[in-house]
């Protein structure tokens, strides 16, 4: 499976995406979470791998990440587990350059292969240092999703969305992750510009919370990512039939 032929041909159909994030490691029934989202209508699934510096992310998935570091959680593990999902989605792992690069690039690239991962999200590794990764990526047939902020200017814009592959990460706020009560301003102009310079499917992330405001982000762009408020409800003690129900309502709110 393809991660970008696999979104391109749902966009191209006429859906909208909508793509979880659930936080590897977190509790014994993880995989169950992954499994569910999958089948509550995912187009493909973003799996954080906890790091203990987590520079993008705010209070609920540091917390997250924080639970499942104290029980054992390792990049190798995580990845090894996904191998055994078996979902019909893509699945696409959010990690930090530590890990990458404490593994090996080519090393880290083939278990993520060898696991039937499809992509990679390395939030800390830009686009001017992508060249060991990126070329060790490639080669396991990994894709590399780049991110774009509302800040970047529109010569480097045009620069990562010709780099990215399987989609493009349309960052929906300055910030770091969490719920919002609103969508961010610079969301819906961050998916027109984004828009504007690729024909690589543009997802929003960052910030989005509720079916309202995946609703108004993604008719902007392509589709959505949404993390923090899955996780909380999974911090919260909810399971995969409270993710399932959550991706399910998003969907639901997507698709009318």
């Amino acid at each position: 499976m393809k991660l970008e032929s696999t979104l391109r041909a749902r966009r191209d159909a006429g859906h909208k995406l909508v793509v979880p994030y659930v936080t590897g490691g977190l509790g014994a029934g993880w995989t169950d979470v992954v499994r569910a989202v999958a089948a509550a209508g995912a187009d493909a699934i973003e799996v954080g791998i906890p790091f203990s510096d987590p520079v993008m992310d705010g209070r609920t998935i540091q917390e997250a990440s924080q639970r499942a570091l104290d029980i054992g959680a390792t990049p190798a593990a995580i990845v090894a587990a996904l191998g055994d999902v078996d979902i019909e989605v893509p699945l696409v792992v959010m990690t930090y350059y530590n890990p990458v690069a404490h593994a090996g690039h080519e090393r880290f690239a083939a278990s993520l292969a060898a696991s039937g991962v499809d992509g990679a999200i390395v939030p800390d590794l830009p686009l001017d240092e992508l060249d060991g990764w990126a070329d060790a990526a490639d080669s396991a047939g990994v894709e590399t999703v780049l991110l774009a902020a509302p800040n970047t200017s529109d010569d480097r814009l045009r620069a990562i969305c010709e780099r990215s592959r399987g989609f493009v990460y349309g960052v929906a706020l300055m910030g770091i992750t969490g719920e919002r009560e609103t969508l961010a301003r610079q969301a819906v102009e961050m998916g027109r510009r984004c828009k504007a310079a690729t024909d690589r499917p543009v997802l929003l992330g960052v910030g989005i919370s509720n079916s309202a405001q995946v609703a108004e982000a993604a008719a902007a762009a392509d589709g959505v990512i949404v993390g923090s408020a899955l996780v909380r409800r999974l911090l919260e003690g909810g399971g995969p039939e409270a993710a399932a129900a959550f991706v399910a309502e998003l969907r639901t709110g997507l698709d009318t």
